[in-house]
């Protein structure tokens, strides 16, 4: 459509000198060769060359940024499939970015949340499927399979050189100090030219219209929506009288002078940045991501995260930089704690009326223990190359007996 553009405009160019030539003549022939007919015709000629000399530096542009992508350094898209979806979806509609990040060991929990979300909703939806080098073939070879196919997404891979300096190796940290646990830290890099997008964990299943949670209302000035754990249904659900474990001091150590001098109330309500949504217009403005990697450092020198319960080093940041300048989002789109004991207290119900299901805590639906496996393998599809394979520790001990 650009390019048809700029052949029209070159032939309305053309269309205007042959007129103006055509002026010149019939004043040749009254007036003779008068100066400002000269004039007339050496401006007309002018300004076609300066139409010409910028329509040609437009289409340069506009072909270099058709074929290019986004040049972050660390971010690097691998592929683009912009395949026809699977649901009749109005071309007009908003796009909705669902970032996903993906490593090798749980690809399919990945492919399960995508699965789930693709046959839920009929909007616009691109996935931005973040992995490390070498997961890309295995993910695309997965993703190509019959009944994804028509799924449109991006497959970034993270450069693990942008956490350098930020994080230290702490094997008790287990899950939690793997790279790809810091790509929703890098939203507006990943997805640059959005103004909002949805970020979720691997271990999730999506059984409403995702589009209600894109649409998330955010309140102004707050560049993210999460669901607070203190508040949500599933934490009612589940434990009553918790403590510590969802505020503050669970996941901060406030006998650092550092963090005791943010004034943050060690009994505020945490929130859980496993699901929520983002206004990247409002990131990019605050300079979140940069705030983040400033506590980060901060850590690695004065070591300013609990020990005690939280175990995460990904939520205290966000603790930080978010404090009371989020907006919530419903808390039935984060139903968690389903990778716990805590979550086999759920009924069917409850679990039937959830719009998202989160597996967050030791117990992933694709391992040995987990609650409503069977509701997670209602959208995993396998592997098509044999790599990934799901566990089951019951399963195992039957056949044995």
């Amino acid at each position: 459509m650009a390019i048809l553009m700029y052949l029209l405009t070159l032939g309305a160019c053309f269309c205007f000198v042959g007129l103006i030539t055509n002026i010149y003549i019939r004043q040749k022939k009254k007036m003779s060769f008068r100066k400002v007919n000269v004039i007339i015709l050496v401006l007309a000629v002018a300004l076609f060359l300066l139409v010409l000399h910028h329509n040609f530096l437009g289409l340069s542009s506009l072909l270099r940024n058709e074929v290019s992508d986004s040049g972050i350094v660390g971010l690097q898209p691998v592929d683009f499939v912009p395949n026809a979806p699977q649901h009749v979806v109005d071309g007009r509609q908003e796009e909705i970015p669902v970032v996903i990040a993906a490593s090798e060991d749980r690809l399919g929990g990945a492919i399960a949340a995508i699965n789930s979300i693709q046959h839920n909703t009929r909007s616009n939806v691109i996935f931005y499927v973040v992995t490390l080098n070498g997961t890309g073939e295995h993910l695309r070879s997965w993703l190509s399979s019959s009944t994804l196919k028509s799924i449109r997404y991006k497959i970034v891979n993270f450069d693990t050189k942008l956490l350098e300096g930020k994080v230290k190796e702490d094997p008790d940290q287990g899950d939690s100090m793997k790279p790809l646990t810091f790509a929703r830290f890098y939203l507006p890099i990943l997805v640059p030219s959005a103004k909002k997008a949805i970020y979720m964990d691997d271990d999730v299943i999506v059984q409403g219209d995702i589009l209600s949670l894109y649409n998330t209302p955010l309140k102004p000035g707050h560049a993210a929506a999460f669901s607070e754990d203190c508040d949500s249904s599933s934490t009612k659900v589940v434990i009553r009288g918790a403590g510590n474990q969802y505020n503050y001091i669970g996941y901060l150590d406030y006998k650092k002078e550092r963090i005791r001098k943010l004034s943050m109330k060690a009994s505020t309500c945490s929130f859980n940045p496993g699901v929520f949504v983002a206004n990247l217009t409002e990131w990019k403005r605050q300079n979140i991501t940069n705030q983040l990697e400033k506590w980060m450092k901060l850590n690695v020198e004065e070591g300013l995260y609990s020990r005690t319960l939280a175990g995460s080093i990904t939520t205290p940041p966000l603790l930080i930089v978010f404090y009371q300048q989020h907006s919530t989002i419903d808390p039935m789109w984060n139903v968690r704690h389903l990778g716990s004991s805590a979550g086999k207290r759920y009924s069917p119900q409850f679990v039937k009326a959830a719009k998202l299901l989160h597996w967050n805590g030791h117990f992933k639906p694709w391992g040995r223990t987990a609650s409503y496996t069977d509701v997670w393998e209602k959208w995993y599809i396998p592997d098509p190359t044999g790599k990934f394979n799901l566990i089951r520790r019951h399963v195992e001990i039957s056949n044995i007996k």
